[in-house]
């Protein structure tokens, strides 16, 4: 069976031409000609088939053949949010598999015991591109940077909220004793949900607290020790196996 070919074009119902990028990559590494068929996603829901009619050293014109519009493999929203890791190279792990997985949202958190305070939004952003062509998904992830944990947390989110951290009830005094996600998840099936994930030294006991005030539940994601970007991962895996489509 030959290979299908997915490629990014935000405007394939208004334009025939291959973005710049995408047309280099299928005229230049992939050689595609005339008569070949390929698929274009505009990241906003819709897959179109398309016959490329020419090429040449820059540009790349097709021509459309029909569209079908693609929803989630999930219902509700899955959103995460993380503070990045000193090595972006586990940023951009995560973003990758998290993509090639599902969610709608990933949001970089700059927090008390962040090792890092500034991301390449441009590039985690073709590194979900990639994967969600990879992936043959329809529908492009947003990514988003945060200066301001606290700014962050009391934003209204009209769903379940949810803080993971690793503190255990006598470093929090009488805050919230914390609970297995999943099981928590299994009482909102279908709901939307957002996860927080600290950074490698965690969230500071005052974040979790300020969280925990503002309507988030705080949660374990189990009884391992887990990375940033593990943790992270983790938590778009449960949320995405309980909000899926059966």
């Amino acid at each position: 069976m030959k290979e299908v070919r997915y490629f990014y074009c935000p405007d394939a119902s208004i334009s025939n031409f291959l973005p710049e990028e995408e047309a280099e990559h299928a005229i230049k590494v992939l050689r595609l000609q005339p008569h070949d068929l390929i698929f274009l996603t505009d990241g906003k829901g819709f897959v179109y088939q398309a016959e490329i009619v020419q090429v040449n050293n820059k540009n790349c014109v097709y021509n459309i053949l029909s569209r079908k519009e693609i929803d989630h493999s999930w219902q509700g929203k899955i959103q995460i949010g993380v503070a990045p890791t000193k090595n972006i190279n586990r940023i951009e792990w995560l973003v990758e598999k998290a993509t090639e997985i599902g969610f709608d949202e990933m949001d970089f958190l700059n927090c008390q015991y962040s090792e890092r305070r500034n991301i390449n939004l441009g590039r985690l952003e073709k590194i979900a591109i990639s994967a969600m062509k990879q992936s043959h998904k329809s529908i492009k992830p947003e990514l988003q940077w945060h200066d301001s944990f606290k700014d962050y947390i009391s934003q209204p989110f009209d769903g379940h909220k949810f803080i993971a951290h690793c503190y255990n009830e006598k470093d929090l005094g009488c805050l919230s004793e914390r609970k297995y996600l999943p099981y928590l998840l299994s009482e909102v099936r279908n709901r939307d949900c957002l996860v927080l994930i600290g950074p490698e030294g965690d969230f500071s006991i005052q974040e979790v607290s300020f969280a925990i005030d503002k309507g988030f539940q705080p949660v374990s994601l189990g009884p391992s020790r887990l990375r940033t970007e593990t943790a992270a991962l983790m938590a778009v895996v449960m949320m995405h196996l309980n909000n899926v489509k059966i």
